[in-house]
């Protein structure tokens, strides 16, 4: 099986990062694919959400060496998933061997046979997690909120892709920017789509079609720790995360398992 690989990286908080991994995780599935959620993220919002067992072996255990990548795997009812815990929060200072760029890509490999989809929830930070999930990664999703902030550190996070491609991974790609949090009534907000347009293609990429409306829906499913999908299905955020997973697969980067 090919296994296509995605990280989801903003290091900016607020843009719908763990929101759009969850939501493309699930996607996949409902879409008939078999998709793998991994938490990379010291706070464990895709984890919680997801309600994995935070007592249960994770990705802090799988790169220590604890424990096999398989027994690391919880199947929970929305889906597949290697959860995060506070313990990844050392990991700059904890992971320093040589190599460690390394360590999750060299990890997910025996999973390449078991799913077509592994969706990685990376830290809003730029430090080792971030860059394993890239150095582990086919491509990148960057969630942008529409407000002017998002694209501060846009040309930062650029700068680390294109070091991790020339030491790691000179194979990643960017799959496309996702607008979030959009508003699409206000001139304010459309002029900060067409702002985001812009800056994707400075830095080699494309926003996607699709943006991803402000919706209560969203806040709801992640109180109540459920996926978006169950929700109403005419609610704006679950129909425009239904056609950006579609967009993610049909106009998927040039990538192979």
């Amino acid at each position: 099986m090919n296994t296509r690989i995605t990280v989801i990286a903003n290091q900016k908080g607020g843009v719908g990062k763990t929101t759009t991994a969850h939501a493309l995780a699930n996607g996949l599935n409902q879409e008939g694919h078999k998709a793998l959620a991994v938490d990379t993220d010291p706070q464990g919002n895709l984890s919680f959400t997801m309600r994995a067992d935070p007592d249960a072996p994770g990705a802090y255990e799988i790169m220590k060496g604890l424990v096999p990548v398989r027994d690391a795997i919880q199947r929970t009812g929305q889906g597949d998933i290697i959860g995060a815990s506070l313990m990844l929060s050392g990991a700059d200072m904890e992971f320093t061997s040589t190599g460690r760029e390394y360590m999750l890509a060299k990890l997910l490999r025996p999973l390449h046979d078991a799913y077509s989809h592994i969706i990685i929830d990376s830290p809003p930070t730029l430090g080792i997690l971030t860059i394993n999930a890239l150095t582990a990664a086919h491509d990148i999703v960057i969630p942008l909120g529409a407000d002017a902030y998002s694209l501060q550190g846009l040309a930062q996070l650029y700068s680390t892709i294109e070091r991790v491609r020339e030491y790691c991974n000179p194979a990643l790609e960017i799959a496309g920017l996702l607008i979030t949090r959009h508003s699409g009534r206000t001139v304010l907000g459309r002029d900060l789509k067409a702002a985001i347009e812009e800056k994707a293609h400075y830095v080699g990429a494309k926003a996607y079609d699709t943006v991803i409306r402000e919706s209560v829906a969203i806040r709801e499913a992640q109180v109540q720790r459920s996926s978006l999908y169950a929700a109403d299905p005419e609610n704006n955020a679950v129909r425009d995360y239904l056609a950006f997973t579609g967009e993610y697969l049909m106009k998927g980067a040039r990538w192979h398992g």
